[in-house]
């Protein structure tokens, strides 16, 4: 509808590009990927808002410059192979997939995934794999990653994730306490050394699993 194409454009001109985000490929893909097609139907009218937004479980839809400073961090070129840990909607996964080779995502929520991947395939993004599962374990099976992205608030870096991290990777989680993180940066050297960079202060669900914040919390 031409109404969310109006809206999507004026989400990335002032949400994204006016707040210093300046990637080509990653505003092509934000002006491209209906957002309002990875919300509640009540909700689409709101899709293009500046917030984050209930997609239900208990569980978010991320502010689109959030996604949008994160996916920048990652530094995708188009031939990554990349773990998210959190799919939840499925928003950030497409502009993921929109950006790299390979995405494999991890959803602990069942339901959350179903519909991830019903509106994915709707989209064609075939280069997508979902597993339910814990995400604070990865998915090893499908290790090394040049990217990794956690799309919820963890009170420290899995160590399973710094493992699964290829040299030369990146990797972006929200780190800190149950009211308030901050972004973190992790680049995993050649040689396995890590540098780590922090950026903005933020707030996330709870990374819930062996690695993470226990379910009762």
């Amino acid at each position: 509808m031409q109404q969310f194409e109006i809206s999507r454009k004026r989400m990335v001109q002032e949400q994204v590009i006016n707040r210093g985000i300046t990637s080509p490929r990653l505003i092509a893909a934000l002006q491209k990927i209906p957002r309002h097609l990875f919300v509640q139907e009540a909700m689409a009218a709101q899709a293009y808002s500046d917030g984050p937004l209930p997609i239900g479980e208990k569980q978010t839809i991320s502010q689109p410059y959030m996604v949008a400073l994160m996916t920048d961090q990652l530094e995708l070129t188009g031939n990554e192979h990349v773990l998210e840990i959190g799919t939840g909607s499925g928003y950030q996964t497409a502009i993921l997939a929109s950006l790299a080779r390979r995405i494999y995502t991890v959803e602990r929520i069942r339901s959350l995934a179903m519909q991830a991947r019903k509106v994915l395939d709707s989209l064609h993004l075939l280069n997508v794999n979902i597993k339910v599962g814990d995400g604070t374990l990865g998915w090893p099976e499908e290790a090394p990653y040049n990217a990794i992205l956690v799309t919820a608030g963890a009170p420290a870096v899995p160590e399973t994730l710094i493992t699964q991290l290829a040299p030369g990777g990146r990797l972006v989680i929200p780190v800190g306490d149950a009211s308030s993180q901050a972004l973190l940066r992790i680049r995993k050297g050649q040689d396995g050394s890590l540098q780590h960079e922090t950026s903005v202060g933020c707030r996330f669900v709870p990374l819930i699993g062996q690695q993470g914040w226990q379910q009762e919390q």
